[in-house]
């Protein structure tokens, strides 16, 4: 109760929209992918790590500081620097729980929305993105896996289209062949291949140019 109280109040702080609104399209046909659990470790495994190097970095800053500058220093220089230790173990310990609880809402707050003619995709916490992109204009629909990502059976699948689609919050919405294409990422999912072939299968796509799966 106490981390959902937290989450709440995180999300009220950062202004997060709740949950988008469908993209165009036949309202029974409305359908809504969310990130796989999968994605969640993934995430959680690389935010372990960087606390782990967090935790390496200031090990070697205390040892190599009193075993070389420390013991030569005047007392007042000693102290300036038992300061910052102090400051940087307490930043450390504050940031814990700060930074895991905006790792599992980046996770939480992932919507991929699809319907018979558009998908709109959603993600970020502190950076919202919001991405719609119309299927008659597909040109590719990719789905890859990195090493860790077969391990734990999830995928990211991405849509280009040419023209006609609105991107939103920067990268999502970026230029890939000219000012004309856009993309849109479903990131961390573990049912791609149904989500693409729900895509190819709508009346709404023309067929795509060179759809692959890498």
């Amino acid at each position: 109760m106490k981390i959902d109280s937290l989450k709440s109040q995180l999300l009220v702080w950062l202004k997060v929209p709740p949950e988008p609104e469908a993209p165009s399209g036949s309202p029974g046909s409305v359908k809504v992918f969310r990130a796989a659990p999968n994605f969640f470790k993934l995430k959680l495994l690389l935010w372990s790590l960087r606390q782990i190097s967090g935790v390496i970095g200031i090990i070697v800053f205390v040892v190599f500081w009193s075993k070389t500058g420390g013991r030569r220093a005047p007392d007042e220089i000693n102290l300036i620097f038992g300061i910052i230790e102090l400051l940087g173990v307490v930043g450390f310990l504050v940031q814990l729980p700060i930074s895991y609880l905006l790792v599992r809402l980046d996770y939480e707050m992932r919507w991929y929305i699809v319907t018979d003619r558009s998908l709109r995709i959603r993600s970020g916490v502190v950076k919202v993105s919001e991405t719609t992109l119309t299927f008659a204009n597909i040109q590719q629909i990719a789905v890859g896996q990195g090493p860790l990502q077969r391990w734990l059976g999830i995928y990211d699948l991405e849509v280009t289209t040419a023209g006609g689609g609105a991107g939103g919050g920067g990268s999502h919405g970026h230029s890939a062949q000219g000012d004309s294409m856009h993309r849109g990422f479903f990131h961390g999912i573990d049912n791609a291949p149904e989500v693409r072939e729900l895509i190819l299968r709508s009346p709404s796509a023309f067929p795509p140019c060179g759809a692959r799966r890498s």
